[in-house]
């Protein structure tokens, strides 16, 4: 069977036609598509995308359906990914020295990127869509739901694991009256969440995680554990033991994966977030073992699907601003990256959790959704 016929006949198991006239369906524009992506897996189908080779009118939808259909797993790819997936089990990816590659390379891209793309206070996670109609309420949701559910008050003193660009720490210190210190290592969002901040009681310090000092009332990570590795979460959980009082309450809001693994993808691992992946729920619960009590699990994952969608909008809309620095390839990575993101909470492949965790013994806190 040719490589044409054999990628055809998988496409069509999701319901997927190489030019057909539904808005999912692919338009191939160069017949080595076939070849590559059978060879080469999930990084070629993204890379061959970057390279124009292929396109579809809904990506989003057509990476939902090619999900749904577990055609991920039914190409493997070549050596390359087994390398990949081998070096994985093999060393620790994200340590000190090498968690500053996604920093780097994704966080530093450039401000004038996310400034467009993301809502006013610059949220870079999932929205929470209930009772909202714009991102910038839906960021909001999230924000109060965050602070409810860890009981803030005024005079409180909280630790931030990872804060973006401060848009969590802005936003509780003026709305709760807490004190935040936060912890980042990205050089550009320290310098623009520090400048966001300036006027309230917030500290920004530009440090690992794990150089975390002092004990606060609670203790929160939005959008970092999918950076800590699957090798670090006890570490983390030791972090987070190490700095929240007896009383306090500790909350952890990430992307989920289905299946416990060791990896990303290899496109998003190589163009997207170096060293990142996706914990499961089991695993984060194994890491909090005997340090904590597993509260409570929210997971809004469908809210993340809107979320991306949205900010694909303010980008598309943004890149005639964005192209003379960032160039048409660009353009082509960025899209895939947001769209096939959607359509990967859309499949129910990812998920968003927000956990909230205390010590064992400690009053149970009221739950809120």
């Amino acid at each position: 069977m040719t490589p044409k016929k054999m990628i055809q006949d998988l496409l069509l198991e999701a319901g997927i036609r190489v030019n057909g006239d539904d808005p999912w369906d692919i338009r191939i524009h160069d017949e080595r598509t076939y070849k590559r992506i059978l060879t080469g897996g999930l990084l070629a189908v993204g890379e061959s995308y970057m390279d124009g080779w292929w396109d579809s009118p809904q990506l989003d939808e057509m990476i939902n359906k090619a999900i749904r259909a577990q055609l991920n797993t039914k190409i493997k790819g070549d050596w390359k990914t087994l390398l990949f997936v081998a070096k994985t089990k093999l060393f620790n990816l994200q340590t000190r020295s090498r968690s500053t590659k996604v920093s780097e390379e994704h966080y530093d891209l450039g401000n004038d990127l996310y400034t467009r793309m993301l809502d006013k206070r610059l949220n870079y996670t999932s929205a929470y869509w209930k009772d909202a109609t714009t991102l910038d309420e839906a960021q909001e949701n999230k924000l109060r739901l965050v602070c409810e559910k860890t009981e803030l008050q005024p005079g409180m003193k909280v630790l931030e694991l990872g804060c973006g660009w401060g848009s969590f720490a802005q936003y509780a210190a003026e709305k709760y009256g807490v004190e935040v210190t936060a912890l980042n290592i990205s050089t550009e969002q320290v310098k623009l969440a520090r400048e966001r901040t300036k006027d309230l009681p917030v500290t920004i310090l530009q440090k690992d995680y794990r150089e975390a000092t002092g004990t606060y009332d609670a203790v929160i990570s939005i959008g970092i554990m999918e950076h800590i590795g699957y090798r670090n979460y006890r570490n983390y959980m030791e972090v987070v033991d190490r700095c929240l009082k007896p009383d306090g309450i500790a909350l952890i809001h990430t992307i989920g994966g289905n299946i416990s693994t060791t990896h990303t993808n290899p496109w998003t691992d190589k163009y997207i977030f170096p060293h990142g992946m996706l914990p499961s729920a089991a695993q984060l619960a194994k890491a909090m073992e005997g340090l904590f009590v597993f509260e409570d699990l929210h997971n809004f994952g469908p809210d993340y699907d809107r979320t991306l969608m949205a900010w694909y909008a303010n980008f598309d809309k943004a890149w005639p601003e964005l192209h003379d620095k960032y160039g048409d390839r660009f353009y082509r990575m960025w899209k895939f990256y947001l769209l096939s993101a959607a359509g990967g909470f859309r499949s129910r492949a990812n998920q968003l959790y927000q956990i909230v965790m205390t010590r064992p013994g400690r009053e149970q806190p009221p739950r809120i959704c």
